[in-house]
């Protein structure tokens, strides 16, 4: 990969008045938030700036936090600041993920295919094994089944078959599971397609 490429997220992020994806929490973590329990702990991959993180430190849980974008994090913080709320927001890099505690939520947006296969496959064993007991995932991974966007082709180094993802939860109870096309845009970049799995898994033991 060119190491000269630098996706459009990285200049949006620097806009703290810009939206890059959305100012409204993922609708997969409001359809199943209320598996979580009053002040439960939260993970977030790939954070960007931070809808989804600070959607659920508004609830009241601890959320950690992190994305490889220094733009990104110093956005998600700006943010936490107009909400008045607390993140636990750091840069890091997914592919050295470190788990040092157990979470009762474990979630992942559109990042996962930015890193090899063998690498998001290694988070996900790792996350599921730094999960409570009742915990559950939300995992969405963009698939092969299109051809990977021109916006984000440099960079999709990991894109998973379909289905794949929900084989690493075979031992889980997998409460939802979709397996879908869908119409996309960013500022800067025309209309496009992406074809994504997007998983909710329970552990139950």
């Amino acid at each position: 990969m060119n190491k000269n490429l630098v996706p459009f997220w990285e200049k949006a992020y620097q806009e703290l008045d810009t939206n890059t994806f959305s100012n409204e929490p993922n609708i997969t973590i409001t359809e199943f938030e209320h598996f979580l329990s009053a002040r439960s702990k939260v993970l977030e991959a790939g954070c960007g700036e931070g809808q989804n993180a600070i959607y659920l430190a508004r609830k009241g849980h601890h959320v950690d936090a992190f994305d490889l974008s220094e733009y990104g994090i110093a956005k998600l913080k700006h943010r936490c600041e107009l909400f008045h709320t607390q993140v636990n927001a750091f840069v890091a890099d997914l592919t050295a993920c470190q788990f040092e505690q157990h979470y009762d939520m474990v979630i992942c947006f559109g990042t996962l295919h930015f890193v090899s296969k063998n690498d998001w496959k290694r988070f996900i064993i790792n996350a599921k094994e730094s999960t409570n007991i009742g915990g559950i995932h939300i995992m969405q991974i963009f698939t092969d089944t299109v051809p990977a966007s021109e916006d984000i082709a440099p960079f999709a180094i990991g894109l998973a078959k379909d289905e794949e993802i929900k084989e690493l939860y075979a031992d889980w109870d997998v409460l939802q599971f979709k397996s879908y096309v869908f119409e996309d845009e960013h500022p800067n970049v025309p209309k496009h397609i992406h074809a994504s799995n997007k998983i909710v898994a329970r552990r139950m033991k």
